[in-house]
């Protein structure tokens, strides 16, 4: 047993949104662990191609497939050749995602719409697909990218959170339906990471910065490859007997109600 159990060789895995952030970082964990990866994105096809160079610069197996994972047509579609070419997929992570922030009574119905449908409605199309073959085979796992917004709110992300509460009560119900089946659904919920998103803010005296080094207990913002060791539990068999359970990366913020203003 030991290392082995999280060995994830001859795995196929689907991560979708990978072809850079927090999605890219997972996925490039999973195929270190020895997967091969399944590069999915939205937005060109460049950008998906010169994704799967990065994985293979780092020693990867990976191939791209551009589709809408809002779209069940094109999902089915992508599916079925991914099957068909590469083989059952082991491993799905939902991770593609988006945040529009606006507060909510300033918010137009239709963006309201739009995040639930890519954060929300999309992880349900992409694993009824991937699901199917998954409980013909008795096997599988599901991760769900949840955030710390799956547990507390913030100013202007309404409609993120509604979407990200709601995944993770899909997650549990998930679970509660496909457990029986030897597949196991869980999420991971990120905290504050340093990418090229949080770059312009991630600058010492800046008030976000400073606050989410300050209300993290860890003290700074996570780096994107500490999500890797949580992908790659969820995705291997040291995880056989966890189901429906989000675990949260996030350097402790959610389990403290933060330091008061007069504590250095």
């Amino acid at each position: 047993m030991g290392i082995s159990l999280f060995n994830l060789d001859k795995k196929i895995a689907l991560v979708t949104g990978s072809t850079h952030g927090l999605g890219m970082a997972m996925a490039m964990g999973l195929g270190k662990a020895g997967a091969t990866i399944i590069v999915n994105g939205n937005s060109s096809q460049k950008k998906i191609d010169d994704a799967v160079l990065e994985y293979e610069r780092e020693g990867i197996k990976a191939f791209g497939f551009k589709f809408n994972v809002t779209k069940e047509l094109e999902v089915i579609d992508a599916i079925r050749e991914i099957q068909q070419n590469y083989g059952a997929i082991d491993i799905l992570v939902n991770n593609a995602g988006i945040i529009k922030r606006t507060p909510l009574e300033e918010m137009e119905v239709d963006d309201f719409k739009e995040v639930i449908d890519v954060d929300l409605v999309s992880p349900f199309i992409v694993s009824k697909q991937v699901v199917k073959n998954m409980i013909d085979r008795k096997q599988g796992k599901i991760i769900n990218i949840c955030s710390m917004m799956s547990e507390l709110g913030r100013n202007t992300v309404g409609a993120y959170a509604a979407a990200k509460g709601g995944l993770k009560m899909l997650t549990q119900n998930m679970a509660t339906e496909w457990a029986k089946h030897n597949i196991q659904i869980n999420g991971i919920g990120p905290g504050y990471f340093a990418t090229s998103q949080t770059a312009p803010i991630r600058i010492e005296g800046h008030p976000f910065n400073d606050f989410i080094v300050n209300r993290t207990p860890s003290g700074k913002w996570g780096d994107p490859n500490d999500l890797a060791g949580a992908a790659i539990f969820l995705a291997s068999d040291a995880s056989n007997f966890i189901n429906g359970h989000i675990i949260y990366v996030d350097g402790g913020i959610l389990a403290t109600i933060g330091k008061p203003s007069n504590e250095n």
